[in-house]
């Protein structure tokens, strides 16, 4: 994490993806300014590769979370990672998970998001209707 700026984490998506889920963290703990959005909206793989380089380059962040496993986000930050081996990419990203990211006391962002990844999935429930 760069001390300089706070930000520990990327969140990139489709669309509004990024902003809203920073949005409601930043309601929920206060804590927004740990993740910077990064909305890819009529950029190509390509770039979305090297706007995600360069807000980790900026920020020092260590993790990019996504919202698609297949998206064109994770697959520019998974060729990103060829040369950037210390960046954890996590997909799959949901509210829930960013929540426990920020409000972390792991030693390194790395065990943060590992966490978050496990508190996620237990945060995913589907309640009535028919059986």
């Amino acid at each position: 994490m760069s001390e300089a700026s706070g930000v520990r984490a990327l969140v990139a998506g489709h669309g509004d993806f990024a902003a809203g889920l920073i949005s409601a963290v930043e309601a929920v703990t206060g804590l927004g300014e740990m993740l910077e959005p990064i909305q890819v909206k009529g950029l190509c793989g390509e770039d979305i590769q090297q706007l995600l380089r360069e807000r980790l380059q900026a920020t020092g962040a260590l993790v990019i979370f996504t919202d698609l496993q297949a998206g064109s986000c994770t697959m520019a930050a998974r060729r990103l990672l060829r040369d950037m081996p210390q960046v954890l990419l996590v997909s799959g990203t949901n509210l829930p998970m960013l929540l426990d990211f920020v409000m972390s006391s792991a030693p390194t962002p790395h065990d943060a998001a590992h966490a978050a990844v496990d508190r996620a999935r237990s945060a995913i429930a589907a309640y009535g209707g028919p059986a």
